[in-house]
């Protein structure tokens, strides 16, 4: 997203969403794992086995395929939060760009006014993946057995209430802002970087600038994707009926001080393998779609 030709508003929503997918349907089975990892914490099995282990033993147990459990809910939420987060982005850059200079703070800027914005268009797809991707680690009597994104979608509104779909919001839109900042502003940077530093092809300079982004981000936003995935999977106290997790402060502090502060990164490198992947996945993509519609336009 570096010097670039002009972006039609059509074409940077359509290759952010679509570019989005490629990058979710390589990277799903890290999230599956990261996902599992942070909500087992509770109960000391993520602790006890690591991530490599932990993932052998979701395979042995459920089949490879057990990985890629919610994937059309990722796929789902990618329509509307990467599609939004990137098409966003560009159009509110090119209307700042109008006004100001588009330098790190104007892009870090952006990257969080539209971040949060993806975030909260998005909420319902990411309740959704997040129980679907952590049903079959559960009791067999306290699994809600989705049949598939939209049958979840329909009892989570049924059984919770629509309210139930922005359980989780905050932190989704905390996290959000920080991955729009943290990731669109520094990847430009790094990219930069690298180009100086003798990186000649796109491919290396994607590649290179979308882990070192995807690192940073990864760092500042595990604790809000922990508070989230948690909030989002809760389920009522038996007794008083209340929920043990009601906003992101005081998820945060609620776990950390039952848990330790580590507790909050848990799965973290899946959660990394994640982010950093579908940031090169996408980006990938993103920049194979524009350069092909330049050439069939041309």
């Amino acid at each position: 997203m570096g010097d670039q030709k002009k972006i039609p508003p059509a074409l940077s929503f359509a290759t952010g969403g679509l570019g989005g997918i490629g990058g979710w349907i390589i990277v799903h089975p890290f999230n599956t794992v990261a996902v599992r990892m942070n909500l087992a914490s509770a109960t000391g099995a993520a602790n006890e086995l690591g991530f490599v282990p932990f993932a052998n033993a979701l395979i042995k147990k459920e089949g490879f395929f057990g990985l890629y459990s919610g994937l059309s809910a990722g796929i789902t939420r990618q329509i509307f939060y990467a599609t939004a987060r990137l098409g966003l982005f560009e159009s509110l850059r090119d209307e700042v760009a109008k006004y100001r200079p588009m330098d790190i703070w104007s892009r870090l800027g952006v990257g969080v006014i539209t971040g949060s914005m993806a975030a909260v268009i998005a909420c319902p797809a990411e309740v959704s993946l997040v129980r679907m991707s952590n049903d079959k680690a559960l009791p067999l009597d306290q699994r809600r057995n989705y049949k598939s994104v939209m049958d979840c979608g329909l009892r989570i509104a049924r059984e919770d209430g629509v309210t139930a779909f922005w359980r989780g919001c905050g932190p989704f839109v905390s996290r959000a802002a920080l991955v729009g900042a943290c990731q669109v502003g520094t990847y430009d940077q790094f990219r930069a970087m690298l180009k100086g530093y003798g990186a000649k092809s796109d491919f290396q300079q994607v590649f290179g600038a979308s882990m070192m982004s995807g690192l940073l981000y990864s760092v500042v936003t595990n604790p809000f994707e922990s508070a989230k995935n948690r909030m989002a999977f809760q389920r009522p106290d038996p007794v008083t009926g209340k929920l043990p997790y009601t906003g992101t402060i005081q998820t945060l502090t609620s776990v950390a001080k039952a848990e330790g502060p580590l507790a909050l990164w848990n799965g973290f490198w899946p959660y990394y393998l994640r982010c950093g992947g579908h940031t090169v996945g996408m980006f990938v993509i993103v920049d194979v779609l524009r350069k092909a519609y330049f050439q069939y336009t041309a």
